[in-house]
């Protein structure tokens, strides 16, 4: 399976601090807000990563990224040159993708939860013989997002873009799992109103194929919308008060790299030394010293 991050957009709803930088380069405490979509891929032990930027974004990436061969990843890089919809990224990266299934994750969600690992394998289990896979996170007030409901065996009745009356509580998330399917429903997606190729689009096609499947997220698993001022605080904030209280970093790339062995003890003693000015770099070379 290939992994797609998708980075691109004006982030308007930042401005003015996105004027100039995109907003995934922003930080959430203390990381850059792409370690934590791209921990979700790591976690599922998706090593072959597509990042989706936008032209005068798209160095900055390759200067923080690179190849991903220090964190024992394959990073390719592509350009959106004008925001076209989610559902873009499956045109964009057709090459890329080839004959593989592929996980889309936004480069602005941050998910936190001890079970992720086995909700991600939940995901790419459910369309072992075809098909797509969302996620469902509870929330309290889900009228802001895409809402899904589904029956007792977790079957896919209906999706709703914001409905004013959510026929659940249960939203969906920017996260989603494909077979290669995927490419061509993208490219007969008719654009929205607002001229965009949108996701809910492919996820209703696989819907009326009877091949959506839905995967909850527990109560356990806390998922953040940084597209605003107010939600980069939140995020940043859940992450500094679990850090700190609890002793292990969120997200932090180096370390899932190391514990999934993607890299050996002494690649991340390297990783560690490059920042070890830093409380990060010191972090991950008291990896090994308590291990």
């Amino acid at each position: 399976m290939k992994g797609i991050i998708l980075a691109g957009g004006s982030g308007t709803r930042l401005y003015p601090c996105t004027i100039s930088v995109s907003k995934q380069l922003l930080p959430i405490y203390d990381k850059p807000l792409i370690y934590y979509p791209l921990s979700m891929l790591m976690l599922a032990k998706i090593r072959e990563v597509l990042i989706i930027t936008t032209p005068q974004d798209n160095e900055n990436f390759k200067k923080l990224l690179g190849d991903g061969s220090r964190i024992g990843m394959h990073f390719e890089y592509a350009v959106q040159d004008t925001p076209r919809g989610l559902a873009d990224a499956f045109i964009i990266g057709e090459q890329f993708i080839g004959d593989d299934s592929v996980c889309l994750v936004l480069g602005d969600n941050v998910f936190y939860g001890a079970q992720m690992t086995d909700i991600l394998g939940d995901a790419m289990r459910s369309i072992q013989n075809g098909g797509a896979a969302i996620f469902g996170c509870f929330m309290k007030n889900p009228q802001e997002f895409g809402v899904v409901e589904f029956d007792s065996n977790h079957k896919v009745i209906s999706i709703e873009e914001k409905p004013r009356k959510p026929k659940s509580n249960y939203a969906v998330p920017g996260l989603y799992f494909y077979d290669n399917q995927v490419i061509e429903i993208a490219k007969h997606v008719q654009p929205s109103a607002r001229g965009e190729i949108e996701i809910s689009s492919v996820n209703e096609a696989y819907l009326q194929r009877n091949q959506l499947h839905v995967t909850l997220m527990t109560r356990g698993v806390t998922w953040f919308d940084t597209g605003s001022p107010k939600g980069m605080h939140k995020a940043s904030g859940f992450v500094k008060t679990l850090q700190e209280m609890q002793g292990f970093y969120l997200s932090c790339i180096e370390e899932i790299a190391w514990r999934k062995h993607f890299i050996d003890d002494e690649q991340l003693r390297k990783c560690g030394e490059e920042l070890e000015k830093t409380d990060y770099g010191k972090y991950l070379l008291s990896l090994l010293n308590n291990e």
